[in-house]
């Protein structure tokens, strides 16, 4: 901050002013659950509008009690949002009739949804109606988020934890795309990521081992799955 003084200096958490969207649904099954019986989950996608850093949560059921939910896991690990943009419903004419009822629910949301926003103390914005382009920043990554499921699950049917295991660790990846050299030697190869911002490093800075040389009969589940 230069030299302002200190007292000048207000600090603010990654995700104050955040964008969010959904994308979805996927298949999944749940533990215990009868054989061929498969649920819709859909993947909340918040991106914070400083740092570029995604935060992504899974909703089984687009209420406004699972949309609470997914606010209060969200916000328990990141920090309370101020803030909140979001497409206006008018925008999804020809979307799918679930994610229409969930835009509608938060542009006009009912008293539990309501007074949650209000005792958080979270204000909720929408773009104009009928513009989507306003909602590039979340948009963009939406569709880096499906980018990396496309070419995860493919056909595949996975468990809710499977599921989950595969969508924290796109996060990760994605929290770990540079933004920025952090040097202007040539030779210096190091660059600012959003993980820079929540954790101080790079959060995928491991890479994952190189599997598809070796037959699936010497994987487990998991290992078969990260192919």
């Amino acid at each position: 901050m230069g030299n302002l003084p200190s007292e000048r200096v207000n600090i603010s958490g990654p995700f104050t002013i955040t964008g969010l969207d959904l994308c979805g649904p996927y298949l999944v099954k749940y533990k215990n659950q009868r054989k061929g019986t498969l649920n819709k989950v859909y993947i909340c996608v918040c991106v914070c509008f400083s740092t570029k850093a995604i935060h992504l949560e899974l909703l089984s059921d687009l209420t406004s009690d699972a949309l609470i939910a997914t606010l209060k896991r969200f916000t328990s690990r990141r920090g309370r949002c101020s803030k909140i943009y979001t497409d206006n419903a008018t925008n999804f004419v020809g979307s799918n009739s679930k994610l229409k009822k969930f835009y509608r629910l938060i542009n006009f949301p009912d008293e539990n949804l309501a007074n949650y926003f209000s005792s958080e103390g979270i204000v909720w914005n929408f773009i104009p109606p009928k513009s989507p382009h306003f909602g590039g920043l979340w948009e963009a990554g939406v569709k880096s988020v499906k980018h990396h499921l496309k070419r995860t699950i493919g056909n595949l049917h996975f468990t809710y934890e499977e599921f989950e295991t595969i969508m924290i660790q796109i996060e990760g990846i994605l929290n770990s795309r540079p933004l920025t050299p952090l040097s202007s030697d040539e030779d210096n190869f190091d660059v600012l990521t959003p993980g820079h911002f929540l954790i101080g490093r790079p959060i995928s800075s491991i890479p994952e081992p190189f599997l598809t040389d070796i037959n699936e009969n010497r994987l487990c589940r998991w290992l078969k799955k990260m192919i």
